[in-house]
């Protein structure tokens, strides 16, 4: 999967923290104030890590002045060498600014003892060529936080599937249930291919098993059903910030029924796009 790298910048007291804490939530590995120089050894250090870091943001503002007028040539080297970057800027009105400031009376970094008013003119007008080539431009004068993350998760939505680690498991209540699991699903209800004798010592896996128990009308309305509750629910996790996954999937022997359904959300999900999904058979790795 290629590498995606959002620049995050903006006015002071226009949002980007809470810009950077939503990419968090949504997969993206953030890196506050980054001195702009250091960001080519950032990609460097996130390529040795293989795709450990695949989603990669950084805030950078005017808090670092002395390495920001570089931004441009940076940039444009790391997009010569066929890296992919993408500017969220993050904007509001003046009037906005001043009364935020006045509300949490905090300093402007370029008014820390003048006029807050002048400050936030200069640092619009320092940051006016990185926003004319923005990709991404976010007035938050009218926003809430939450209206504000929100519209961060709408534009980075499709980046965040193959976010969560999903383990699929199949066991045997008879040997108790995974203490790692997140969701258990019972199926014990299903036919039970163990009680046919040409069945009996053979697996989920095995085609003759697996066409048995979906010769059943029960079989496949539970599916049907099973589908609707994981689109529904997976996302879910994910807007939480849940990255790891657990689904188990009990019948008695853990050997037949638990193993074609796991088997089945597991195609079921990659499907839907969630490309980072195991199956594990508890039962078979005896």
């Amino acid at each position: 999967m290629k590498r995606k790298i959002v620049i995050v910048t903006g006015l002071s007291g226009s949002g980007k923290s809470t810009v950077a804490r939503t990419l968090e939530d949504v997969g993206f590995f953030c890196v506050d104030n980054l001195p702009v120089d250091l960001l080519p050894k950032l990609v460097e250090l996130a390529d040795t890590m293989g795709g450990e870091i695949l989603r990669l943001a950084l805030v950078i503002d005017l808090r670092q002045r002395k390495f920001f007028p570089r931004y441009s040539i940076i940039i444009n080297s790391l997009e010569s060498a066929g890296i992919s970057l993408e500017v969220l800027f993050v904007d509001s009105r003046d009037d906005v600014l001043v009364r935020r400031y006045s509300e949490t009376r905090r300093q402007h970094p370029l008014a820390p003892s003048g006029n807050l008013l002048d400050g936030i003119r200069r640092e619009r007008e320092e940051l006016k060529e990185i926003r004319e080539r923005a990709d991404w431009i976010i007035d938050s004068s009218d926003m809430t936080v939450h209206q504000l993350r929100e519209e961060i998760r709408k534009i980075f939505e499709s980046f965040r599937s193959d976010y969560l680690k999903i383990v699929i498991m199949s066991f045997g209540f008879g040997k108790g249930l995974p203490m790692e699991s997140d969701i258990v699903l019972d199926v014990r209800f299903l036919p039970n291919p163990y009680f046919v004798e040409d069945l009996k010592s053979k697996t989920g896996r095995d085609p003759e098993v697996a066409d048995w128990i979906l010769t059943h009308e029960v079989t496949l309305k539970y599916l049907e059903k099973l589908e609707d509750l994981m689109v529904f629910l997976l996302p879910l996790y994910i807007r939480e910030g849940k990255q790891y996954l657990t689904i188990s999937i009990g019948c008695t022997g853990g050997r037949h029924r638990s193993v074609l359904i796991a088997e089945h959300i597991a195609r079921l999900l990659i499907r839907n796009d969630y490309t980072r999904v195991e199956v594990k058979h508890r039962e078979l790795a005896d």
